[in-house]
Parts: structure tokens; C-alpha cells; sequence
């Protein structure tokens, strides 16, 4: 088996793993067809975030940086379907729990988080959607987007791991390192933040040779 291979299976483990185990749970006999859907959502939207990273970061063997970055914004898009299925399904099997989570006053420790993820999420397709029409600049528009990417990953970690549900606790947390540690990689090679850190340190030269 070739390394390209081995990744792709890695992948496939890391995502649909989860899933069988949360498929296979004995909780699902006494959960609403509707409810289960808006779960399994939730779990498939985490699945997708583990390839954002490494679609924009070129590090899916097989596919080019540019191939990538233009299949980004449709992974993107699934993501925001995904978590529309999971919050209206939720919203329509238990509107009270819906409405205290949207309004950061539950119980559930699980729930704040999984709010601030949502409208992140919300805030970047948005951004996505008008970037044009708001005259965003490249380099604001890739600040934005990652500093919401990275509430939408930690939130989205922090929510999935303190859910008690029917995603098994190991395939879960192993899901869960491993988009963190893929996001924590990627965002460390950005050139966004390599150019800005060469900017500042060639302004402050500058200044250091002006003084001299």
C-alpha cells in the first residue's frame, strides 16, 4: 500500500469511524428519527472540518494547493448544510433547550460552545458570500476567515467532547486531536502570517537604522 493510499485510509478512519461507532450506539432506540438525524449531522460536520485545513494548507495528497483551495469553498458550503440540519433538527425535537443554548443561558456546558461555533461558521460563509460587495481586501479577507476558523475549530472540539451522546468517547477525541493538530499546523505555514510577521520586523530595522 503507498503512502498516498495509507493517508486517504487514515483520513476515511479518522472520519467515518466515528459515525459506525455512533451508528452502532444502543442510545439511538430511544432517540426520535429526527433527533438522530440532527446528530448524525453534527458528527458529519465535524468529519468536514478535518479537510478544510488540509485542503487550504495543499496537504491532501492527490490533489494540488490550487485544486484545493477551489474545492474549500464547496466543503465550506456542505459544512453550513450540515449545521443547518443539526440546528433545526435539534430546534424542531426541543425548541426550549434550542432557544436557552442560542441565548447562552443552559445548563449544558457543551451548549455556549457549539453557539459561538454555529455563528462562526454563519459569519464566514457570509463574509464568503459578500466579500465583493464589501471591497475586502485578499489579505483581510484571509485574516478574517482564519481567526473564524480557529473559533470554529476550538468551539466545535470543545462542544463535540463535552457532549455525552452516542459518539463513542475514543473515535471521538481522536477525531477531535486530529483536526486541532491539523489546524494548529496549517495555520502555522500560512504566509499571511509570515509576511506579516517580515513586515513588522523590517519596520522596525528600518526604524532601528533611522535612529542610528
Amino acid at each position: 500500500m503507498t503512502r498516498v493510499t495509507l493517508i486517504w485510509v487514515a483520513l476515511a478512519a479518522a472520519v467515518c469511524v466515528p459515525i459506525a461507532a455512533a451508528a452502532a450506539s444502543p442510545l439511538l432506540a430511544w432517540r426520535d428519527p429526527l433527533y438522530i438525524l440532527a446528530g448524525f449531522a453534527g458528527i458529519v460536520a465535524l468529519g468536514l472540518m478535518l479537510f478544510q485545513p488540509l485542503l487550504i494548507g495543499g496537504y491532501l495528497p492527490g490533489l494540488s494547493a490550487r485544486i484545493g483551495r477551489r474545492v474549500h469553498p464547496w466543503i465550506g458550503g456542505a459544512l453550513v448544510v450540515a449545521v443547518l440540519i443539526h440546528v433545526g433538527g435539534l430546534w424542531i425535537t426541543s425548541p426550549p433547550d434550542m432557544i436557552d443554548a442560542l441565548l447562552f443561558v443552559s445548563p449544558t456546558p457543551f451548549s455556549p460552545w457549539g453557539v459561538i461555533a454555529m455563528w462562526a461558521i454563519f459569519a464566514v460563509a457570509l463574509l464568503a458570500a459578500l466579500r465583493r460587495r464589501l471591497g475586502l481586501r485578499p489579505r483581510t479577507w484571509r485574516i478574517a476567515h482564519m481567526l473564524l476558523a480557529v473559533i470554529i475549530v476550538v468551539g466545535s472540539v470543545v462542544h463535540g467532547m463535552l457532549v455525552e451522546g452516542t459518539m463513542e468517547t475514543f473515535s471521538k477525541a481522536a477525531l477531535c486531536a486530529l483536526l486541532l493538530a491539523m489546524t494548529i499546523k496549517v495555520m502555522a505555514g500560512l504566509r499571511v502570517w509570515r509576511k506579516r510577521a517580515t513586515s513588522r520586523g523590517e519596520n522596525i530595522a528600518r526604524q532601528e537604522t533611522e535612529q542610528a
